[in-house]
């Protein structure tokens, strides 16, 4: 037997070793409490017991209910997006908009009475939750002079429409593939593969020449039907949604996971990776199989659910990410939807959850388009979900928002008022919660600044600068940049925090 020199060097060594230091093999006291289970031991959720390291019944129990809990939990914030695209569509097929060529259209824009996730009333808009399962391939006739991108069923970003998208706001047809389609792609159209049967296509029409020709732009110009009827198609339908009251908001509680079940019914097994679909696996939810919890499981999810919302509220109002602060050299209460103005919410090979959950539980509609500021052009967006101290807004109080001279956009500003409960435009008086320098009652300070008041009655004289809130409730208020220019882009501009003035 012929050994490699290598060994060779190791038996000489081991040869050699001094008997008089052998390699100890005994395990230390302290190192077998280190991998040991105490017969007792108090944790966060309640008392544990073993026998030897073997867990008794109950601590079993308590364990599993922790365990089943903890996925809930996950479950919540890391479905956030699904979820709010299953209740924007239930929510607008309760008015009508329930098939592909059906469209919601603001046509005197967002009111109040709708609940949507952090709307607007200075745009026009137009929604469509697209049905691939149902309808097939796709063609949606674009008009031109619009804004739009397309989400998945997820929330996720599959492409823009529009300005920012390949028809560069010239209009055109998009002919969108369902997944696994094996047809024919026609020539003459922009294709799109999309991802998931049940997809998002939210536009926005310019109302900068007046709000009626951008809505009979889009109503004479918007077509969506399904390429097999293109000879001879459907007329695409519109609902007008503003001033309706319904909800498209996520539900806290059982429901919540009910809609997830259905979305995850509805969308081919790859739409989400195994990790993902393990964890709504661990809590009943796996395509193919009925969810039917128990009435065990039914509470720890409806218990997940408020644990889930709770913490998606404690990331909004006191996040621990960075990027979000607007002005971090001051710690200002200013700050951004988009962390680091990251639309994917991936940096890194990681995904930030805190981020994602952050933008997706106040917010809709994601776009690299929404986080790209350009000079003169598009939009940009300040969020103040507190006062200049770091409190939460009081609606029985008086606050002054101060903007100075020379506000930096090329189109107009406009600052907005929403409910702390549902993320939604504040219920007041005011049909539109809004004031900006498109309003003709809105005064200018001599210095050429702007004052914004925010209180349950207007301060005298400020009837025109004010925005109504209600006394025993809370509220946040956006400022939106359309067109902002270079000093609000550097910084060198900034608003007012917004002061407690009684």
């Amino acid at each position: 037997m012929h050994l490699h020199p290598l060994s060779l060097a190791i038996v000489a060594a081991l040869t050699f070793l001094p008997l008089s230091q052998p390699v100890s093999a005994e395990v230390s006291k302290a190192e077998l409490q280190s991998i040991s289970m105490p017969d007792q031991v108090d944790t966060p959720i309640g008392e544990l017991k073993f026998f030897d390291g073997v867990p008794t019944d109950a601590t079993i129990d308590k364990v599993y209910d922790n365990l089943d809990r903890m996925r809930g939990v996950q479950a919540y914030l890391n479905n956030q997006g699904a979820a709010s695209i299953y209740a924007m569509r239930m929510g607008n097929a309760g008015i009508g908009a329930n098939a592909s060529n059906v469209v919601t259209i603001t046509e005197q824009l967002l009111k109040s009475e709708s609940l949507y996730l952090t709307g607007n009333t200075s745009t026009l808009y137009a929604l469509s939750y697209l049905d691939l399962a149902a309808d097939g391939a796709l063609v949606v006739e674009l008009p031109p002079g619009i804004l739009g991108f397309l989400d998945d069923a997820w929330f996720r970003y599959i492409e823009n429409m529009g300005l920012p998208g390949p028809d560069k706001g010239q209009g055109g047809k998009y002919l969108l593939l369902p997944p696994g389609y094996a047809g024919e792609v026609p020539d003459g159209y922009f294709v799109v593969k999309m991802p998931t049967n049940h997809n998002l296509m939210f536009l926005r029409g310019s109302i900068a020449k007046g709000l009626a020709p951008a809505v009979a732009n889009i109503k004479s110009g918007l077509k969506v039907y399904p390429l097999s009827k293109a000879s001879n198609p459907p007329a695409t339908e519109f609902v007008d949604m503003s001033g309706k009251s319904y909800n498209t908001v996520v539900t806290r509680g059982l429901s919540f996971y009910e809609g997830l079940n259905q979305v995850v019914q509805e969308e081919p097994i790859d739409a989400i990776g195994p990790e993902m679909r393990g964890t709504l696996a661990a809590i009943g939810i796996v395509k193919g199989q009925p969810f039917k919890p128990d009435a065990r499981m039914q509470k720890l999810l409806t218990e997940a659910a408020t644990i889930g919302a709770a913490t998606a509220r404690a990331i909004t109002y006191q996040p621990r990410i960075d990027g979000v602060e607007i002005y971090p050299d001051t710690h200002s209460a200013w700050s951004v939807g988009y962390a680091n103005k990251n639309t994917s919410f991936e940096a890194d090979g990681a995904m930030n959850l805190d981020a994602r959950v952050l933008f997706l539980y106040n917010a809709t509609g994601v776009t690299p388009a929404m986080a790209t500021t350009r000079a003169g052009a598009g939009s940009d967006y300040g969020i103040a979900y507190l006062d200049a101290n770091k409190k939460a807004f009081d609606g029985s109080k008086t606050y002054k928002l101060h903007l100075p001279p020379n506000v930096p956009v090329n189109d107009f500003w406009a600052v907005t008022v929403y409910d702390t409960q549902t993320r939604s435009l504040l219920q007041t008086d005011q049909p539109f919660p809004t004031v900006g320098s498109q309003d003709k009652g809105f005064e200018k300070n001599e210095d050429g600044s702007y004052d914004v008041y925010f209180a349950p009655k207007a301060p005298q004289g400020k009837e025109g600068n004010w925005l109504q809130t209600v006394p025993g409730k809370s509220w946040f208020t956006i400022l939106r940049m359309y067109g902002p220019l270079e000093p609000w882009i550097n910084k060198t501009w900034r608003p007012s925090e917004i002061e407690l003035v009684k």
